[in-house]
């Protein structure tokens, strides 16, 4: 007998992308797994006018899905891991939910899209680069101090037309997004990480379930990637640390290598004028994540994370 479960995705392009991505990597250890999907439009997804750190960055594109769960309308929920805040969701009066899946990941690398064609180091002093990111913001001031930056809404691929227009220089986007819709073509750059260390957990996909839904979970772990699972497991222990958030002007990125996990991380003042660098290596994700923190917190870090909190002044 066929089993059916029902998947809470979010209405762009990318989402429903990354949700068709997850489903077909299932049906293809359950041949006869039946799955739907339950379009869900999320705040972060609603408020276009306003920049992702100024209305919260918590939770912005999740809480609604992970409403969903609970409420038992769906079996699961597929969300960029990036976008997954470290700790329980706000409002949710019993959390219940776990990372049944976390896929293997893609490209973890930004990417510069230029319609001139310039490259990150031959922008012209002044040019116009969108990002929402605080932690992109931050590492390219650093970098660059003479460009100018100013938040940019949208999805992908209105992000590129905003920049086609003329509306900005230059964007900063993450490889991934672009290239899982098929828009590499625009790309002009892709950043180094030695520049542009990416967000906890950027390039997977998650896949959220009820934790006693013992079923639901069976299905999942066939498509659990323990490689990405350990390095990301690192980076977002990291960033919990630190404070949690999305929004921190925080970067990690860990690589696996014969169960050994080598973790960097960087925080920046949100003006780029200070930029700390650390890395270390372990076998432990959380324990290798939080030891890290504590030593960017012993070497100055909080000074940053306060920055941010006062927004940047």
């Amino acid at each position: 007998m066929s089993s059916r479960l029902v998947f809470a995705t979010r209405p762009s392009a990318l989402a429903r992308w990354q949700t068709e991505h997850i489903i077909q990597q299932l049906q293809t250890h359950w041949e006869d797994l039946i799955c739907e999907q339950l379009v869900i439009t999320t705040e972060g997804d609603r408020t276009l006018d306003v920049s992702l750190p100024e209305i919260g960055g918590k939770g912005l594109f999740t809480s609604e899905l992970e409403q969903a769960l609970q409420e038992g309308r769906v079996h699961a929920a597929i969300h960029s891991l990036k976008d997954l805040p470290t700790e329980d969701s706000p409002g949710l009066a019993s959390q219940g939910l776990t990372l049944g899946a976390i896929s293997q990941r893609e490209d973890v690398r930004d990417v510069l899209i230029c319609p001139a064609g310039s490259t990150l180091e031959k922008l012209p002093a002044r040019s116009l680069v969108g990002t929402s990111s605080n932690r992109r913001r931050a590492q390219l001031l650093a970098y660059r101090p003479d460009l100018r930056v100013e938040p940019i809404r949208g999805n992908v691929d209105t992000r590129i037309r905003k920049t086609q227009e003329g509306q900005y220089d230059a964007i900063l986007l993450a490889a991934a997004g672009v290239t899982r819709l098929g828009l590499e073509k625009h790309i002009t750059q892709y950043l180094p990480v030695e520049v542009m260390l990416p967000a906890p957990g950027q390039g997977a996909l998650a896949v959220q379930c009820r934790a006693a839904d013992e079923k639901t979970l069976g299905y999942l772990q066939g498509i659990d990637h323990a490689g990405t699972r350990l390095a990301t497991s690192a980076e977002r222990a990291f960033l919990a640390a630190l404070g949690g958030g999305c929004s921190l002007p925080v970067g990690a990125m860990a690589e696996v290598e014969a169960g050994e996990i080598r973790l960097q991380g960087v925080i920046a003042a949100p003006d780029g004028s200070r930029l700390l660098r650390l890395s270390a290596s372990g076998r432990d994700p959380l324990q290798l994540g939080q030891s890290l923190a504590q030593e960017a917190l012993e070497q100055g870090a909080r000074a940053y994370l306060i920055l941010e909190t006062l927004g940047g002044k």
